[in-house]
């Protein structure tokens, strides 16, 4: 591959993992008191969008490089992810921190950095497979980004960490995404099997965090129908845009 080539789909990566969690941190100038109901509507919103591109788009493309090294790039890329939550969590289960709005800021923060890698290494391998893919999953995740950047604005903003800081920490969570896009342009085009590899990990990775964190987040959010509705009107726009986009 190209220096130019690896170049844009880095700088993509770049721009959709901090356009999306920027945006979400400008919102702690806009929105000083988000309801929950809203922090409902969005986090199902953006867990539906990822539940369609996954499934209908990510995997699919995943599965033309060979179903059993695609099955077993799912495996690593939830028994990974799954690790790094885990050891997050431990980190923090002793914290003795006065803020709790400040500890809950800052674990969305770490957690949002941690899987815009496996994001990036999504767009970066699907744009080898198909540029089309690697488009349409950069825009879907800079969507996806913006909820959670406010949802990690948020409780920063009630700590008391001024916002022009808030908006730095939104963007610097967004990093790692061009990271991920560099490498999986990188080495995604060594073999089919490894695109395939690569693309199952992402999809995997994604998964999880939308089954584990996004969507139970939402349903606890809100006790009412607004999380159902979000993540179904999530997954019909998700359908919509990769189909307008394909």
């Amino acid at each position: 591959m190209n220096f130019d080539t690896l170049f844009k789909i880095t700088l993509l990566g770049f721009l959709a993992g901090t356009i999306g969690t920027g945006l979400g941190g400008f919102s702690s100038f806009v929105i000083t008191n988000p309801s929950n109901r809203l922090f409902s509507f969005t986090l199902g919103f953006s867990g539906g969008l990822m539940i369609s591109i996954v499934c209908f788009d990510l995997l699919p493309e995943a599965f033309m490089s060979g179903l059993g090294i695609s099955i077993i790039g799912i495996i690593i890329g939830v028994a990974l992810i799954s690790a790094v939550d885990q050891v997050l969590s431990f980190h923090f289960s002793g914290s003795h921190m006065k803020n709790e709005f400040l500890k809950t800021g800052t674990l969305m923060g770490i957690s949002i950095a941690a899987h815009n890698f496996p994001e990036g290494l999504a767009i970066g391998s699907g744009l080898v497979a198909d540029p089309h893919l690697g488009i349409s999953l950069a825009i879907i995740i800079l969507i996806h980004n913006i909820p959670e950047g406010m949802a990690m604005a948020a409780p920063l903003s009630i700590s008391g960490i001024s916002k022009i800081k808030i908006l730095l920490y939104t963007i610097y969570a967004g990093v790692p995404m061009g990271i991920g896009a560099w490498i999986g342009g990188y080495i995604g085009n060594v073999s089919k099997n490894f695109i395939g590899l690569c693309l199952g990990f992402a999809g995997g990775a994604m998964l999880f965090i939308t089954c584990q964190e996004i969507i139970p987040k939402s349903s606890a959010l809100w006790k009412g129908r607004t999380s159902g509705f979000s993540i179904i009107f999530g997954i019909i726009c998700g359908i919509l845009l990769t189909k307008w986009l394909g």
